[in-house]
């Protein structure tokens, strides 16, 4: 309900400064170009009344949506170019600090060095649905912002203000079952970016059973728009393949029976807001939410994809492989090397060691694991638990990750020395059988170097 009243109320106010608006013929009335959005930005900055503000906000939201990409590329050039630190300002503060340093100068200089397209964006968000609207901008920045270095600085102020906005304390956890409204279920279904959902029947399958969950992050500014959504199975052990969790005809588990908690698919929604993480939240107050309704369970693990162990195995100049195993790798373009038992396990004992080094050895120029699930997931304090040869056999399953998964366990008493071993010295935790794994790729590698000289 009072969300509700809040909206019909900034709603009202809008109305009220549209009509204010419309008596005078100010050119913030115009809104047909990316000039006429850039005047009516200027006016919003240089205007106190919040009622006119909050109509020229919308004007300026509207006449937005209105442009084409080329139009949206030339109002986001001008927001760089034109919407930085006030110059005569920031002197001034910077000739203050200079002369006299102290807590109320370096007060000032932090306010006067902050770009006046921040102080824009906020007042663009006091209209009514304009929170939504301006992750959607951000989306089309990131879209339209690629080779485009001057576009960075506007990205990252939009950030700065979102990653605020979107602030964990204004999260609200909610589950996700057959009850939830349909336009909520729709959106999961559309958001779904791991494991396709195929209708509603699927839907169904995945949120209703007793032995499945859905949970997912909404911020009060978006109504019915999730964030992110974590979908979970509870088993007896830890799976290590993805298609029996997901078969239409497997027989519910009893809830008393089950002793895992299955994170097998978590999607962001809202591409406007990536980059700002709400994942590593999310995992672990559904962990929290499960021990209490659930206190028999015993582990928490992922079932996950690795999307670029592909590409790796196929492009990778510095593979530790011979050339006869990289002609056998040679063929996992295709589709059917996976239905011959002779071939199947002579890439098991190629493909399984190269996964250990894949994911303990291979590094970005950061110095970080080179795969994005790993580094999530590692950074959250999880250890890397098992590879699992045929985890994911579906055509994506192969074409990305040559049909390996992996599970990441989550032992709440190491969270956050795992956590901070990454962080800070960039440790990787992993089990013994990973590790072994990788022993016998090191072992192997060396044989090779001493049979070659």
């Amino acid at each position: 309900m009072s969300n509700d009243f809040l909206s019909d109320l900034m709603a009202s106010i809008s109305e009220r400064g549209r009509g204010l608006l419309w008596r005078t013929p100010a050119p913030e009335r115009r809104s047909g170009d990316v000039g006429d959005l850039i005047a009516l930005c200027d006016a919003l900055l240089s205007g106190r009344g919040e009622a006119s503000g909050t109509a020229i906000a919308r004007q300026i939201l509207d006449g937005y949506r209105a442009l084409d990409n080329d139009g949206r590329v030339g109002f986001f050039e001008a927001l760089a170019r034109n919407y930085g630190p006030d110059a005569d300002r920031l002197t001034k503060a910077l000739d203050a600090w200079r002369d006299a340093p102290d807590g109320a100068d370096a007060a000032d200089l932090h306010f006067a060095s902050e770009p006046r397209r921040q102080e824009l964006f906020r007042r663009l968000n006091r209209a009514h649905g304009a929170t939504h609207q301006l992750v959607s901008m951000r989306a089309d920045l990131l879209d339209l912002r690629t080779g485009r270095k001057d576009l960075a600085t506007l990205d990252r102020d939009l950030v700065h203000l979102l990653s605020s906005w979107f602030n964990r304390g204004f999260l609200v956890l909610r589950r996700i079952d057959w009850s939830t409204p349909a336009i909520v279920l729709e959106k999961v279904i559309r958001y779904e970016a791991v494991h396709e959902i195929r209708g509603w029947n699927d839907l169904r399958r995945r949120i209703d059973p007793v032995d499945r969950r859905c949970y997912a992050f909404f911020h009060p500014a978006l109504n019915d728009e999730p964030l992110i959504f974590v979908e979970v199975a509870l088993t007896e052990a830890i799976p290590d393949a993805i298609a029996p969790l997901l078969d239409a005809d497997r027989p519910p588990i009893a809830i008393d029976r089950t002793r895992t908690a299955v994170f097998y698919s978590i999607s962001n929604c809202q591409r406007g807001l990536a980059g700002i993480s709400f994942g590593n939240f999310l995992i672990k107050q559904v962990v929290e939410e499960l021990r209490r309704e659930l206190p028999k369970l015993e582990n928490f693990v992922t079932l996950s994809p690795v999307p670029g162990f592909m590409d790796w195995l196929t492009s990778a100049t510095d593979l530790p492989v011979t050339d006869e195993e990289r002609a056998l790798l040679a063929i996992l373009d295709q589709p059917d090397w996976i239905n011959d038992a002779a071939t199947a396990q002579q890439m098991r004992a190629v493909i399984e060691p190269l996964a250990a080094y894949y994911f303990l050895k291979a590094k970005t120029p950061r110095g970080l694991p080179i795969d994005s699930v790993a580094r999530f997931h590692l950074g959250n304090g999880a250890r890397l638990e098992r590879i699992d040869w045929q985890g994911d056999l579906s055509p994506k399953g192969l074409r990305e990750s040559a049909g390996v998964m992996v599970n990441y366990l989550y032992r709440l008493d190491d969270i956050e020395k795992n956590h901070e071993a990454f962080a800070n010295q960039g440790e990787i935790a992993a089990s013994s059988a990973v590790k072994k794994l990788l022993k016998g790729e090191s072992r192997r590698r060396l044989d090779l170097r001493l049979g070659s000289g």
